[in-house]
């Protein structure tokens, strides 16, 4: 890797000939992976940490976000002087494929049609995502982690690392995150896709070139958002507040000030982010099941690592509650995994992990040995 390689925030995009096998029975080939790296990789390849984003983020884990102008997702966690200090480690974050930001996804083109796979791109899986994940870093040269961290749906990730390669991590982080989609998560996800899949500009999947399923879309990300909150949360920011009226309008606008949000959040998640990504990496988390990999047992997950693992919790959660990482924990326990874990307390649900909370990142900072 050449030093232009290993500058702060640069982007990357490369095809590997793959084949990727996948847990459906396919394989992917070739395989697209856009990518960002941060900080310089030690001359000893020593210092990489593999950051693992949530279903609608990207690579774009730090600094500016090219696409938006905006920050990084995770700007408070990784950086100079950050929980995940990049003077230090060497920071990798690919999209995952199955997405639209520049991985191999339903709106990447197929290569025997010469047009967007739509949905025949196969179906993937969490642990799909990790085995590509580990065809980017072989590429880059990297033998073992010095750690991989996500929340929510890269906390799976995170999870399925040592699960799938136990001798390429030292260390995992895993953040409001579960070992397996619950019943309740799993009709969440239906609602949105049936939601997306009911709008005619659907068209089956085949909508490229056309009008995009925006109304579908929108719906299915105002359902989910619901879920990334808390009540007490909603209810401090919003109440029962109307939206820029003095009184109800006795009609089916946006009276209330939750309402106007919900319907913001739909909107503006259609200009950056694809339907059909959208239904197949919900179908991805649904699929996820640490525990059926292993013979039912989540303790087998974990019996031939040898990394160190820190769990992090939110008390409004309802997404992936506490108990959650508490199962997790016990099945490291089981595996004799060293492991720490912490509830925190927060007012704002599942979306606590983006926010900037200094009781995480201390907590991310003491465990990576960065704390000042």
């Amino acid at each position: 890797m050449s030093a232009d390689d290993q500058r702060f925030g640069l982007q990357r995009h490369v095809i590997l000939p793959g084949p990727l096998p996948l847990d459906g029975g396919g394989r992917l080939a070739p395989v697209e992976i856009a990518y960002e790296t941060y900080g310089t990789l030690a001359p000893d390849r020593s210092n990489a940490v593999l950051i693992c984003h949530a279903l609608t983020m990207d690579q774009h884990v730090a600094g500016a976000n090219p696409r938006t102008g905006k920050q990084g997702w995770w700007t408070q966690m990784v950086g100079p002087g950050r929980p995940v200090d990049t003077d230090r480690f060497f920071v990798v974050c690919a999209n995952v494929i199955g997405s639209c930001m520049g991985s191999s996804g339903p709106a990447t083109v197929n290569p025997v049609t010469g047009k967007p796979f739509g949905m025949g791109f196969p179906v993937i899986t969490i642990r799909d995502m990790v085995r590509a994940q580990a065809l980017l870093l072989d590429y880059l040269g990297i033998e073992r982690l010095k750690a991989v961290i996500g929340g929510s749906m890269g906390g799976m990730q995170a999870l399925s690392w040592p699960a799938t390669f136990p001798e390429r991590v030292e260390a995992v982080v895993v953040i409001a995150s579960a070992a397996r989609h619950s019943a309740q998560n799993i009709a969440f996800h239906e609602v949105g896709r049936q939601a997306v899949m009911a709008d005619p500009n659907w068209r089956g999947g085949d909508y490229y070139g056309h009008d995009v399923p925006a109304a579908g879309l929108a719906v299915a990300r105002m359902a989910a958002h619901i879920t990334y909150l808390s009540e007490a949360g909603l209810t401090e920011k919003f109440g029962r507040r109307l939206q820029a009226r003095e009184a109800k309008s006795f009609g089916f606008d946006a009276d209330f000030q939750v309402e106007s949000y919900l319907r913001y959040q739909g909107i503006a998640f259609v200009d950056r982010f694809d339907a059909n990504s959208y239904l197949y990496i919900t179908r991805a988390m649904d699929y996820f099941d640490l525990a059926e990999e292993h013979g039912g047992l989540l303790a087998n997950a974990f019996r031939e690592t040898r990394a160190r693992f820190a769990l992090i919790s939110f008390d409004t959660d309802w997404l992936y509650p506490t108990r959650e990482s508490r199962s997790i924990v016990q099945a490291l326990n089981a595996a004799g995994a060293p492991v720490s874990f912490v509830e925190l307390s927060s007012p704002y649900g599942h979306d606590a992990f983006l926010l900037d909370s200094p009781e995480m990142n201390r907590v991310v900072a003491g465990f990576m040995g960065t704390a000042s």
